[in-house]
């Protein structure tokens, strides 16, 4: 196991105090976003950061957690090969009630206009933002539901701010293939987010473009980490997925303070965890 996935591990049982009513409720079959984990230089400034644009800082065990409606921020103290710029995985975007309000909480923008903007964190990490005003917000299923999980893009924010995508950057034509993946891995709803093909999970939109001049790279080792989903019943998730073919490259296992955790990295290098008991610890 390589220094993040022990360290993760580790981190992982230290987190013993509930953070989760931020947290969406899962799909049909178990999953909903969990935690993006960043490896950075400067636990305080990148702290401020996140707390700045809207989340609640809690400590839990070695790890800093920035609580946001629909995701976990985790960070950690180390050394990363880069930003999500150049990965498999290029940005992260969080959707707000204000571009104003981000204004006045000191943030510089780039880009803005049309009710979307970049900021960076203290590490030179993109975030793209988008309010209201946007036109680029609402997702369409291609099967055409209209249910709330699917349809909260196409509704008026009733929170400051709330997680929005990822956004995968293909080096290869493969972006039906990655779609098809995540819809059939996860249980999530393929369709369009504006112009993008996008598969649709509770608390996170993905979002995949063909871009050859991308870079490419395995998000491992990255500033963002790895992300994680949260799933209910994890060992036996983890057992149909292995009946797929998943290879995991940490398998199932259970930390001391109960939360389960297995990672695997998807077939175009993005890594991912899974983890049961973040929304509920025991």
């Amino acid at each position: 196991m390589n220094r993040f996935g022990g360290c993760v591990l580790l981190l992982l049982a230290g987190l013993n105090v509930q953070p989760a009513a931020q947290l969406a409720s899962p799909n049909e079959v178990g999953v909903a976003m969990g935690h993006l984990h960043y490896y950075v230089r400067d636990i305080e400034a990148n702290t401020r950061f996140w707390t700045a644009l809207g989340g609640e800082a809690r400590s839990r065990g070695a790890a800093t957690v920035i609580e946001f409606p629909d995701v976990l921020v985790v960070l950690s103290a180390g050394e990363s090969s880069g930003g999500t710029e150049g990965s498999v995985l290029n940005h992260m975007a969080f959707r707000v009630r204000s571009l104003n309000d981000i204004a006045a909480a000191g943030f510089e923008f780039e880009n803005s206009g049309s009710g979307v903007t970049n900021v960076f964190s203290p590490g030179g990490e993109r975030i793209e933002l988008f309010d209201d005003t946007a036109t680029n917000l609402t997702f369409i299923a291609d099967d055409g539901r209209t249910d709330p999980v699917v349809g909260r893009h196409n509704e008026p924010l009733r929170v400051p701010v709330i997680a929005h995508h990822l956004h995968l950057y293909l080096t290869e034509d493969v972006v039906e293939e990655a779609q098809d993946w995540y819809g059939s891995i996860f249980g999530g709803v393929s369709g369009t987010r504006w112009r993008y093909d996008a598969v649709d999970l509770p608390g996170i939109n993905l979002n995949f473009s063909y871009n050859p001049e991308a870079g490419g790279a395995s998000t491992r080792g990255r500033m963002l980490d790895h992300i994680g989903f949260e799933v209910a019943n994890l060992e036996r998730f983890c057992r149909e997925l292995e009946a797929k073919g998943v290879v995991f490259d940490v398998p199932y296992t259970k930390t001391s303070s109960g939360i389960g955790v297995a990672f695997l990295t998807d077939p175009w290098g993005t890594y991912i965890e899974l983890t049961e008991g973040l929304r509920n610890p025991s």
